[in-house]
């Protein structure tokens, strides 16, 4: 038993010495390539040659202009409708246009029906508007699918125009 107490040691002390590092991190040697003491430098007096990014005029468009970011679904269903095609085109270019460009396509069902299901049902939708712009030529890399289910309504109340407002697919550009 003690030769055994005695292994378990040894091991615990191989692997704490293992995990020890030679590295002295105190002292580093510090090379001024600018030619000047640190305690030297004035920040009036030293100029720089990069200039400051002014990134508030850098933001790209969230998705074509003037296009709707919204695809309305039927109940119980997850076909889109012929009526979004000139949307789901204008996408598409806008897509094609820069592959750096990416899109989350959000899946949303009324509260009718369990939880599951909708999980599923707004899966299924929002995979059918990727496909559709697959078949448009964007590149899957930039396209995904995800669904919410009846989790974020858009519209409340128990009402059928409540219900035609929440069964959708969101176009949300990152």
């Amino acid at each position: 038993m003690s030769l055994h107490k005695y292994l378990i040691s040894v091991a615990a002390a191989l692997v704490l010495a293992a995990c020890s590092s030679g590295v002295k991190l105190d002292n580093v040697p510090v090379e001024d390539r600018a030619g000047q003491s640190a305690a030297a430098t004035d920040t009036n007096a030293s100029k720089s040659a990069v200039a400051p990014v002014d990134v508030s005029g850098t933001q790209l468009p969230a998705g074509p202009t003037g296009v709707a970011k919204v695809i309305y679904f039927d109940y119980d269903s997850f076909a889109v409708k012929p009526d979004f095609a000139p949307v789901i085109e204008a996408h598409a270019r806008y897509l094609k246009a820069d592959a750096k460009r990416k899109v989350s396509l959000e899946g949303h069902t009324d509260e009718r029906g369990g939880r599951e299901y909708n999980l599923a049902l707004g899966q299924k939708r929002a995979e059918a508007v990727r496909r559709a712009l697959s078949l448009q030529g964007v590149s899957d890399a930039q396209l995904e699918a995800v669904s919410f289910g009846k989790e974020k309504p858009a519209a409340q109340g128990a009402s059928e125009e409540a219900f035609a407002k929440n069964r959708r697919v969101e176009v949300s550009y990152r």
